[in-house]
């Protein structure tokens, strides 16, 4: 995603721009097929595009355009080289058991850069973060726990999650506590990056969801390079954890009864594209319960404390009743016999 080129392109759209100044095509897009796009989309918006590498002189002619083209094609090149070299550079300083390879550090340390490390990055303890860390260890290897409630207690608590959010997710807690780092091996190329399989159309008028084109995969154990940095928990109660966790996952499956709600996983939002979600609400007046679909992007906890939708829940029952006639009449008129 490029926000300023998007503002660009919408800025080019309304008519404000004539004229457009550009270092090189490089700087505009990497890739060739997005520089031919991007620059049939400017010249039908009457938008002059200047290179400024480029002569002047063979500005608009057939010259210039394969000079473009071709500076295109290398700067794709180029590009798909450094990647590669970069990723090789980065293999072999894992190899060699150096941080600078990983760099990121997860919660309870903080990474420290060559520059400050005299020649050699390194990964110090975080006291305050890293004693939290060894009590949800302590909470789920002995006390048998389950993420739900560690996130409650750490709610209780008023403790920042990592990225500074009041609320903890379940899947930040789980990845602390399978990170094996906290027993003194950090592992470089845990995952990588794979092309997106190519999912569910999206209806005409639906709003664009940003997509990246590749998305994380878990790699195995074979292809990653561990890397020794200080223990915060020991190995057995790193084993305990992951055993309990596994049990807490056994125990939920048992327990899992299926779909309690019939439209689970059908219902899209009109407004922002997001699903409904299905609960069940137990009324002011009287134990009895009611069922109502929400929307999820009106929860504010899913996107930085702020709302991203304004759609309120919708009734239950009535959706589902809904639903049952339309599956009754489908039905009915698949099973009438055709004369």
């Amino acid at each position: 995603m490029r926000p300023a080129l998007e503002r660009l392109r919408d800025l080019a759209w309304a008519g404000g721009i004539d004229r457009l100044y550009v270092h090189s095509p490089d700087r505009l897009a990497r890739k060739y097929a997005y520089q031919i796009v991007l620059l049939e989309e400017f010249q039908k918006q009457d938008v002059d595009v200047i290179f400024l590498n480029h002569d002047p002189k063979q500005h608009a002619s057939a010259e210039g355009d394969l000079l473009v083209q071709v500076q295109g094609i290398v700067a794709e090149y180029e590009r798909a080289k450094i990647l590669e070299r970069t990723r090789r550079g980065r293999l072999f300083a894992a190899r060699q058991g150096k941080l600078s390879a990983i760099a990121h550090a997860p919660y309870g340390y903080r990474y420290v850069c060559k520059r400050e490390g005299d020649g050699e990055a390194r990964w110090d303890i975080v006291l305050q973060h890293a004693r939290l860390v060894k009590e949800m260890f302590t909470w789920v290897g002995l006390g048998g726990l389950s993420l739900g409630e560690v996130k409650r207690r750490l709610g209780e608590r008023e403790i920042s999650s990592p990225t500074g959010r009041t609320r903890w997710d379940r899947a930040t807690v789980r990845g602390i506590l399978l990170n094996p780092a906290y027993t003194g091996t950090a592992q470089y190329g845990k995952t990588r990056l794979f092309p997106r399989k190519p999912g569910r159309r999206p209806r005409r008028g639906d709003p664009p969801i940003p997509r990246r084109d590749k998305v994380p995969q878990a790699t195995s154990p074979e292809e990653q390079e561990p890397i020794h940095v200080p223990s915060i928990v020991s190995r057995e109660l790193f084993d305990a954890v992951a055993e309990q966790l596994a049990e807490n996952c056994r125990r939920y499956r048992r327990q899992k009864k299926g779909t309690q709600f019939l439209l689970s996983g059908l219902l899209v939002c009109h407004q922002c594209g997001s699903a409904y979600c299905g609960r069940r609400q137990r009324r002011q007046a009287g134990p009895a319960r009611y069922v109502y679909h929400r929307c999820i992007g009106a929860d504010k906890h899913r996107f930085g404390g702020e709302a991203i939708c304004t759609n309120k829940g919708l009734n239950g029952e009535r959706l589902e009743a809904i639903g049952v006639v339309g599956y009754l009449c489908a039905a009915g008129r698949a099973g009438t016999p055709q004369a």
